[in-house]
């Protein structure tokens, strides 16, 4: 629920509270939530700077860089960190502007694969022809290097100045990670659909476990698990949807499970989990029209109904849906009874 100035004004109106009180309301409110992120005029700038930023030196790098050669490249990329790193530490400690600080410090974090592919291709490690985008456009367990290096000045970074949006950086490593490993683990050279399943579903599993235990651990107001559920639930996600099975049972399986996606998102106050389970049931349900019922008359007005009873549950929780967790909270453990107030 969104709290805005109208809401705080008519409040005003029907006497509920004095203007002297509304004021100071609003006042508290901006001052608490002035570091979340929002749909705002300023942190959009922030964002876009951001991510044009962070995008320079990843995926739209030009063949032009490549001329600096090795040692030139991690020249540019360890200037750049220390510069990003000094800014960071500035708009958090001197200016206390905690979104711009967590940008840089996730540009920070972006620029460490890039000062290790340097040093790797001084010593000869990469040809000479390779172009540093292919790290984010192909698979290949030779990024293996790069990636914990990335990870472990993620860690490092994050200990020191703990900003959630630095977190994005280390989740699509981690994320890269579940596909580079693939040729590793399996000793083929190419990535396969199969095995690039198998370990797409145990890699994400562990990461969105990792986001759970990030979730319950964190007091503050920042949201530093969001990114690790997000690429969690695309890699467990996509290995899951990615399995290829004649068995209705095994569909259906598919449909329970992003079912129980659904429900662990409302549980956890996680649209991302809504989102891809949605997609997954509809896949399912597409599947059903497509393979059984495609001259069926009924099935469109069975979901029709199923529809309409979604629709007239949700009218009944939001009526009820507050009596009832109040009721029951005490069922769940401490960690998942903190979620539910937040």
């Amino acid at each position: 629920m969104q709290l805005t100035r109208t809401d705080l004004q008519q409040a005003i109106e029907e006497g509920v509270l004095t203007a002297e009180n509304g004021e100071a309301l609003w006042r508290f409110l901006a001052a608490k939530h002035k570091d979340q992120p929002s749909f705002q005029g300023t942190h959009i700038l922030y964002y876009l700077g951001g991510m044009l930023a962070i995008g320079a030196i990843s995926l739209f790098m030009t063949q032009g860089w490549v001329l600096l050669g090795g040692w030139g490249l991690f020249a540019v990329a360890s200037i750049l960190a220390v510069a990003t790193t000094v800014l960071t530490h500035w708009f958090l400690h001197r200016k206390q502007l905690l979104i711009p600080a967590g940008i840089l410090l996730a540009l920070t974090v972006v620029l460490v694969p890039l000062a290790v592919f340097g040093v790797q291709r001084a010593l000869g490690y990469w040809d000479d022809t390779l172009r540093y985008q292919t790290f984010h456009t192909h698979i290949d367990w030779r990024w293996l290097v790069m990636e914990l290096a990335t990870l472990l000045a993620g860690v490092l970074l994050l200990w020191r100045m703990p900003l959630p949006f630095a977190v994005m950086p280390v989740a699509v490593t981690l994320w890269y990670m579940s596909m580079d490993l693939v040729p590793l683990l399996t000793g083929h050279s190419a990535w396969t659909l199969e095995s690039g399943r198998q370990i797409s579903l145990l890699f994400g599993l562990g990461m969105l476990l990792t986001a759970l235990w990030v979730d319950l651990r964190q007091k503050a107001q920042a949201d530093y698990a969001f990114w690790l559920y997000l690429f969690g639930m695309i890699t467990f996600w996509c290995g899951l949807s990615l399995h290829n099975s004649d068995s209705e049972w095994s569909k259906f399986f598919y449909f329970c499970i992003n079912l129980l996606l659904l429900i662990l998102g409302g549980l956890l106050r996680r649209r991302v989990f809504a989102v891809f389970a949605g997609l997954g049931m509809a896949g399912y349900l597409a599947h059903l029209s497509h393979r059984w019922f495609a001259d069926s008359l009924l099935f469109p007005f069975i979901l029709i109904l199923l529809g309409f009873a979604l629709l007239y549950l949700g009218m009944l929780w939001q009526r009820h849906g507050e009596t009832l967790t109040a009721r029951h909270r005490h069922l769940l453990p401490q960690g998942l009874q903190r979620l539910w107030e937040r």
